[in-house]
């Protein structure tokens, strides 16, 4: 009897319903995540230089990909202040800018990845390297599109409370993907051998298979079919389609700051050495994939807080967003906790940790993971408050937050305790959590101070 009052109560509810949403949107993203490990290794086997160019080469595509998806991600909060407000017309209309700005970005974007094999010598990478990676972006490019159209369907169904259909997606986009790696990337069942080629257009047709499986699950879901956003796709409305664009690049320049001050201090490390690098790899790449989680969890609180919003309910809203961030504290809580005991064996995961060869780079990732374990919490705090804050349309000033932040605040003492104090590596990582503590802290104080004042203010209205 108690346990069903505290699930009818509005706390219990609010709980529920962030789970029912942050479960499957988080299991996306660490299958996402696992992908790029997965290519990472098969790489490895095509050859040392296939790696190094294969890597690079992924990780410019992801961060191209992932940054410019942010602009699209904008339609999650406009949807959901819609659902919550019954404007079923609303929805729609949306729902079908979303896609017309998909196409918009699509074409930019693909020019842009298509030569990126000539920005990698513009940046000074080797010209051996510049031309393996160039076949995989001549074929990955392909599926930008259909890759920017499941994260806008991922934000239109979020926004709607019916995400559990993307785990499953995401999975067989997974299997499919991992799969077409291993045939096509090393000529398999009869296919030639088109390896860095092989990988790139194994990502394109995954891609195309998962937004095309989404598409026919809008259009055919019970709750779903009802909003007709494909009806008069020839109808632009140039008033949304500016809403989606003026909000999704504030989320887009937040993601690549974010992005960008890992990138940076990743460069920092190689300036430290060859084993700062690779002790600074294996602790990066467990974050990574642990990170996954909040990042998934964010798109959750995004939905949910957006849906009180729509209904002119702050309340609601705030409470929302407090269950979202203590749930995500929770759980990274408890993921630090096991990296702190299992420490040892985490690193043991990249490299042979009895190999005497390898005792330098333990000895220097150790108390990095520890560092970490501290940080990550502090990181999925803070994005899951960004999310938050993202729900209430609140987008250009939490991306001035992350460029102060992260930049302003966590490259300048990481930078200074790493190289001017001497603390090396140890020291970039402080520095990093500290950018890290400060943008979750600000994010919190200013969601509360945003619902505080805009319930008052919805409050006397009539």
């Amino acid at each position: 009897m108690i346990a069903n009052a505290v699930k009818q109560s509005p706390l219990g509810k609010d709980i529920g319903g962030f789970l029912t949403l942050a479960i499957p949107l988080a299991s996306a993203q660490v299958a996402q995540a696992t992908v790029g490990l997965v290519d990472t290794i098969m790489m490895g086997h095509l050859g040392t230089e296939s790696l190094a160019a294969g890597g690079l080469a992924s990780t410019l595509f992801q961060f191209c990909l992932t940054t410019v998806s942010g602009i699209v991600m904008a339609v999650s909060p406009l949807v959901a202040e819609a659902y919550g407000a019954g404007q079923t017309a609303r929805v729609e209309h949306i729902a079908r800018q979303g896609l017309w700005l998909v196409l918009v970005l699509s074409l930019p974007l693909m020019v842009m990845i298509g030569h990126l094999d000539t920005g990698l010598l513009a940046l000074g990478q080797p010209e051996a390297i510049a031309t393996r990676a160039a076949p995989y972006f001549q074929f990955i490019v392909w599926g930008i599109f259909p890759a920017l159209g499941f994260a806008m369907l991922r934000s239109y169904v979020s926004a709607l409370s019916q995400a559990h259909i993307v785990t499953i997606i995401v999975i067989i986009g997974t299997l499919v993907n991992i799969t077409g790696n291993y045939v096509l990337g090393f000529g398999k069942l009869g296919f030639p051998r088109m390896e860095l080629a092989g990988l790139g257009l194994s990502s394109g047709l995954s891609f195309w298979l998962m937004f095309i499986i989404f598409l026919i699950y809008t259009l055919k879901h019970p709750q779903l079919k009802h909003y007709r956003f494909l009806h008069n796709f020839h109808r632009v409305n140039l008033k949304i389609l500016q809403q989606l664009t003026t909000m999704g690049v504030a989320i887009a320049i937040t993601i690549a700051l974010e992005y960008g001050l890992f990138a940076t201090v990743t460069f920092l490390m190689g300036i430290l050495g060859t084993d700062m690098l690779a002790a600074h790899q294996t602790v990066y790449q467990t974050m990574y994939i642990i990170f996954m989680v909040p990042l998934g969890m964010s798109y959750a609180m995004t939905a949910r807080v957006g849906q009180w919003f729509g209904q002119k309910d702050m309340n609601g809203a705030r409470r929302a967003g407090y269950v979202g961030m203590v749930i995500a504290g929770l759980f990274m809580l408890v993921t630090a906790i096991a990296l702190v005991v299992y420490r040892r064996q985490v690193i043991g995961i990249y490299i042979n940790i009895d190999h005497p060869d390898n005792a330098q780079v333990l000895a220097l990732a150790i108390p990095m993971l520890l560092i970490s374990s501290v940080a990550q919490l502090l990181d999925g705090i803070q994005r899951v408050a960004m999310g938050a804050l993202h729900g209430l349309q609140d987008t250009r000033i939490p991306m001035v937050i992350s460029g102060l932040a992260f930049w302003g605040v966590g490259l300048t003492s990481g930078y200074v305790l790493g190289f001017t104090l001497g603390f090396e590596g140890v020291g970039l990582w402080i520095g990093q959590s500290i950018g890290v503590a400060v943008a979750g802290l600000i994010s919190i104080l200013r969601f509360q101070r945003l619902t505080g004042r805009r319930a008052t203010v919805l409050s006397i209205k009539p």
